[in-house]
């Protein structure tokens, strides 16, 4: 009875040390498929980034282009080119200075805070402070 009792011992540590290595392996598996996936993520993020970069140039030479052009037609009917830079650059001043303004206005410290967290963990504080009184 003491060498089956014995034999089951063994069998039971191997088996644990089986699922040890089996679990550390598979961790491993696991680590490493995320690492992998997160370059692959990282490297899209950065590809999308590069891609808006680039349009972003685009389009400021267009807006260029489109300026120039209108300051130019604008010429033609004030009969003066430096009018019509003036008013162009007036308009686009002001078009600036406006967005410049809208987006400072949204970007207020309380609008950045996490106001749904903030109230979840307040409701969470408060249901654990009533179950310990």
């Amino acid at each position: 009875m003491g060498a089956a009792m014995q034999g089951n011992n063994q069998t039971i540590q191997g088996l644990v040390g089986d699922a040890l290595r089996e679990s550390t392996d598979l961790a491993q598996k696991e680590f490493t498929l995320f690492r992998t996936e997160i370059t692959q993520n990282i490297r899209t993020l950065f590809m999308g980034l590069a891609m808006i970069v680039v349009a972003a140039i685009f389009a400021i030479a267009a807006l260029m282009l489109f300026t120039e052009s209108l300051v130019k037609w604008l010429a033609t009917v004030v009969n003066s080119e430096a009018l019509a830079a003036l008013i162009v650059g007036g308009v686009m001043a002001l078009i600036a200075i406006g967005l410049g303004l809208w987006g400072r206005s949204t970007m207020t410290s309380s609008s950045l805070a996490p106001q749904r967290a903030m109230r979840s963990l307040k409701r969470d504080a408060e249901v654990l402070s009533e179950r310990g009184a």
